[in-house]
């Protein structure tokens, strides 16, 4: 049974950072890409950013470019979310997610994704 696990979520004053983390286990198949994606209250679900395991391919929301970085660590099954600059509009839930024979055009569309983590609140104050 796969399970993701985030972590590193809290609240920051606005130009703050934050590190989220995410731990994945008990795959059968490795996912081919590995996604962020956050949730404010009353807005649907959107991706942040999504890397490809294999190759280390990256994209980006445009909302967050130059101040989001995702990474990973294959060897320990973890993607990362460093996060700077934040503002008060990047206030949501985050939520990481694995998937399967995704792809590049459609990397931050929630619906490509066969498994998600619980989410981690990220507060950002003015």
């Amino acid at each position: 049974q796969v399970q993701l696990v985030e972590s590193g979520g809290g609240s920051v004053q606005a130009g703050g950072s934050l590190r989220l983390s995410c731990a994945g286990s008990g795959y059968t198949y490795s996912p081919n890409v590995m996604g962020w994606f956050r949730q404010a209250p009353g807005k649907e679900r959107e991706g942040v950013a999504a890397i490809f395991t294999f190759g280390g391919s990256t994209y980006y929301a445009d909302s967050v470019k130059g101040r989001f970085t995702i990474s990973q660590d294959n060897a320990k099954n973890t993607v990362y979310l460093q996060m700077i600059s934040l503002k008060p509009e990047d206030t949501a839930l985050y939520y990481c997610a694995a998937g399967r024979g995704v792809f590049t055009p459609v990397a931050l569309e929630p619906g490509e994704y066969n498994y998600w983590g619980q989410g981690t609140q990220v507060t950002v104050s003015s």
